[in-house]
């Protein structure tokens, strides 16, 4: 299991610079840098940035939504930060949460699995230099990616699932899933098997599985808990959240977070290994003061 540090904003606002330092720090024990598209800096961007000042560790997007990016123009972003950090990015995307993408952009968000399964069939040819005619129900794209052959190197392209359905699409045409506030139960009774199954009925490569979970070392993992509840609040009310609290029988995100001794989170650590996760997307809770010393604990 390959442990990777998220940077940007799901640790609270961060400027760009900010970005570059948090990668260059996951670059010291870490395997991979994982940023989420929030209402900051632009995930895809930054990467391209603190890749040409940061060598020696993956990249990763957790995740890019996709309702506001066609995929032509997706594709030839992604193509473009892997030229520019060397062949380092791994491509996360999801629907995006529908609340957001439809009360803030307008987007429609109906029929969530169609949309998603016609946007891998035009995404990845693009990603692998092919041109595509495509008039699906949701989508229409006509049109390849002029970028130079040697520019041409498709990044893996991970999915946002966490439902059924969502996990069968990412089985069948994607390179593996990330999930955001999923418990160890629900990671080896659902997540694992179910994408794990949908892959080998279509034939393809056992699938990459990457748990994002927020984590804090603290002698005080009770009253961390309390301030991460009431941060996460909002989210522990979302549906596509909400279910897998449910699945793994809590009640709120706070009962997700890794909080405690060194020790004791280094044993929900080898616990979460033994879910079959191939990858942990761990992200610092707290102060600046905290998330530094996390950090620095968990890269020892």
């Amino acid at each position: 299991m390959k442990i990777g540090l998220a940077v940007g904003d799901i640790r609270g606002t961060a400027s760009l610079d900010g970005v570059v330092e948090q990668v260059r720090e996951a670059a010291d024990g870490f395997a991979t840098a994982w940023i989420s598209q929030a209402l900051g800096v632009d995930a895809l961007t930054a990467l391209a940035v603190a890749g040409r000042e940061v060598g020696g560790i993956e990249l990763g997007t957790a995740v890019v939504p996709v309702a506001q990016r066609h995929p032509l123009m997706l594709a030839g972003q992604a193509l473009t930060v892997q030229a520019a950090t060397g062949n380092r990015l791994t491509l996360g995307i999801g629907t995006g949460i529908a609340a957001m993408v439809g009360g803030m952009y307008g987007l429609p968000t109906d029929r969530p699995l169609l949309r998603m399964r016609e946007y891998l069939q035009v995404l990845r040819p693009l990603l692998e230099g092919e041109p595509v005619d495509f008039t699906g129900e949701t989508l229409t794209a006509r049109g390849s990616i002029q970028l130079p052959p040697q520019q041409q190197h498709p990044p893996q392209v991970l999915l946002a699932a966490l439902g059924p359905g969502m996990l069968r699409v990412a089985g069948e045409l994607a390179d593996g899933v990330v999930t955001w506030m999923t418990g160890p139960r629900t990671l080896a009774e659902h997540i694992v098997p179910s994408v794990t199954a949908a892959a080998t009925a279509s034939g393809r490569p056992v699938p990459r599985v990457v748990a994002g979970l927020a984590v804090c070392v603290t002698d005080d993992a009770a009253e961390v808990r309390a301030r991460f509840g009431a941060q996460f609040a909002m989210a522990g009310q979302v549906s596509e959240y909400r279910a897998m609290l449910e699945r793994e029988g809590v009640d709120s995100p706070a009962d997700l977070l890794i909080a405690g001794s060194e020790a004791e989170v280094a044993a929900a650590i080898k616990r979460l290994g033994s879910t079959g996760v191939t990858d942990l997307m761990l992200a610092p809770f707290g102060t600046p003061t905290e998330q530094s010393h996390t950090t620095t604990t968990l890269a020892a």
